[in-house]
């Protein structure tokens, strides 16, 4: 397999921290910027699975890119530049301690708790005699708390607000960024022939105090696609949705018994697996974005990287 980005120890100047999630690596320059670098690890049901995917972190960090620029005159956004197709540097931001989940239909947990009887998710009522991947009447904020370890869990508004986690005021501009983020890449998936069904925004606030979206936006590890072509039709017939989302890593997980519980071991990634799977990305950026993806030489990927973050911090 080719070269991959799994881990990444830099030290820059002005460093004060690293912080390593699930996929990305940022980088804290001097509390001044944000240097984030999209590796090409996978996670699924909140484990990071022990090999990396080839090009997964281009895919991601490019496609979080161009919807961050086609996004900016309806919320200010934390990138700068980037150096690198792996990279995003960005202004430095405190965040919020809530993912700002919004959902256009009735699938994956909320369909999940709505089958068990839930009619609420984060104290959004939810009309009855709904079916799976139908379309809610109105797109449904359902913010969760933001897990350093383990799962995020569900919160409503209101316990939000009352817990001190975001001011009333805040917690209602988040909202509607929320809300018109979310208007917003409906509308340039539907010009893909898509459906967004549902996604997370992060928010943080700046040193000036203002509130800035932050981290990744509309990728398929954050976001749910349906293809629009025959939605109709397969809801009629009471039949699966086509998703361009990575539920294929999850789907697979799951039929080799694997869903993140303790005691279950991650089954082996074949080399031609992991192809399929960064072949199944390659595809997503190009519905997701309507362009082709172009491969970077990643014969010395690491060093890349490095030089190309070294070079724009020296310059600013």
């Amino acid at each position: 397999m080719q070269n991959v980005i799994l881990k990444t120890e830099f030290h820059f100047p002005g460093q004060k921290s690293l912080y390593k999630g699930k996929v990305r690596d940022v980088y804290n320059i001097d509390n001044k910027y944000l240097v984030m670098v999209t590796s090409d690890r996978i996670s699924a049901f909140d484990v990071v699975l022990p090999k990396a995917i080839p090009y997964k972190g281009q895919v991601l960090n490019q496609i979080a890119v161009k919807f961050l620029d086609a996004t900016a005159d309806i919320c200010p956004n934390w990138k700068i530049d980037s150096p690198d197709p792996s990279v995003t540097i960005g202004k430095y931001c405190t965040p919020f301690p809530v993912e700002m989940i919004i959902r256009g239909c009735l699938t994956g947990s909320s369909w999940r708790s709505y089958k068990k009887g839930a009619r609420e998710i984060c104290g959004v009522p939810i009309p009855e005699g709904m079916k799976e991947h139908e379309r809610f009447p109105e797109p449904i904020v359902t913010p969760t708390t933001k897990a350093t370890i383990g799962h995020d869990e569900d919160i409503s508004k209101e316990e939000i607000i009352s817990q001190g986690l975001v001011s009333k005021e805040d917690y209602d501009l988040l909202e509607k960024y929320t809300i018109d983020l979310f208007r917003r890449g409906t509308e340039m998936a539907k010009k893909k022939g898509l459906i967004l069904v549902d996604t997370k925004y992060e928010f943080g606030k700046g040193d000036d105090g203002r509130i800035y979206l932050i981290d990744e936006i509309h990728t398929p590890d954050s976001s749910r696609y349906f293809y629009l072509d025959g939605y109709e039709e397969r809801q009629a017939k009471g039949e699966q949705q086509k998703q361009l989302s990575k539920e294929f890593v999850r789907e697979w997980l799951i039929d080799q018994g694997f869903m993140g519980q303790e005691g279950q071991q991650v089954p082996e990634m074949t080399d031609e697996f992991i192809q399929q799977v960064s072949d199944r990305y390659i595809e997503l950026y190009e519905m997701i974005t309507g362009e082709r993806f172009v491969k970077t030489d990643t014969t010395e990927v690491i060093k890349r990287v490095e030089q190309n973050i070294f070079n724009w911090l020296s310059t600013h």
